[in-house]
């Protein structure tokens, strides 16, 4: 992206901290192949420090929504920290194909790698990590003449493709998964977005709440759901 790309999908800005609206297909940092990633446009959020900032989690290549950066090496620790004791919460929404009967739940499930060979693809593992992401319906719809239903997914940790893996465990994979879902249309991009992050940066303060709105690639889908429309963005970032 241009700099001006770059800073036009910045959602929040303070001292500490950055949130990007990550667009779908492009990987957060460069791989060992290399490639396009975002950690190059990085420059262009330096807004007068000496460095650029860093990532402070990751999102999956083809996921879309709130990616959240540190502006400078404390920044960057307090939100490791943050992170490590579950303490920013990051919900998600999917369109899942099918869908639970159930209106919310909690999935329970440990994770382990799928085997060497496969890089960073996972599997439910008795012997793995413990898993667990909450689950509620937001709606359901059919969507190419097949049931779909749309879920705010919260993790309540956070291992490699968790959000993935267990919806497909579930029977209900996420539309457009062409690793963890075997009934993914070739034609469709991953139906995953991170919609709202809350931070709760600073002492007596309420948390920092920003949320991405639906990328273009999910608007179909989820007005097949009942989903009305992000309300226009006002111009410029939100600062803390």
């Amino acid at each position: 992206m241009t700099p001006e790309e770059t800073r036009a999908r910045l959602l929040y800005r303070d001292g500490l901290m950055l949130i990007l609206d990550k667009p779908a297909g492009i990987a957060v940092h460069r791989g060992p192949k290399g490639g396009a990633n975002l950690e190059d446009d990085f420059d262009a959020l330096r807004f007068g420090l000496p460095r650029k900032p860093a990532l402070a989690h990751r999102l999956d290549r083809d996921t879309a929504g709130c990616l959240v950066l540190g502006r400078h090496h404390k920044a960057l620790e307090k939100l490791g920290l943050l992170f490590k004791q579950g303490k920013i919460v990051k919900t998600y929404w999917g369109i899942v194909v099918g869908g639970p009967e159930a209106d919310e739940g909690l999935i329970d499930r440990p994770l382990g790698r799928l085997d060497a060979s496969r890089g960073w693809w996972m599997k439910v593992d008795a012997g793995g990590l413990p898993a667990q992401t909450r689950w509620r319906v937001n709606g359901r719809g059919r969507w190419r003449g097949a049931p779909v239903a749309w879920l705010e997914l919260t993790p309540l940790t956070g291992r490699t493709h968790q959000l993935r893996v267990h919806c497909a465990a579930e029977g209900w994979p996420i539309l457009g998964d062409r690793v963890y879902g075997a009934r993914a249309s070739a034609d469709v991009a991953l139906q995953l977005l991170a919609r709202r992050v809350e931070a709760p940066l600073y002492k007596n303060k309420p948390a920092v709440v920003v949320e991405a709105p639906a990328p273009e690639h999910m608007r179909e889908t989820l007005a097949a759901c009942g989903f009305a429309g992000d309300p226009p963005r006002e111009p410029g970032v939100a600062e803390g």
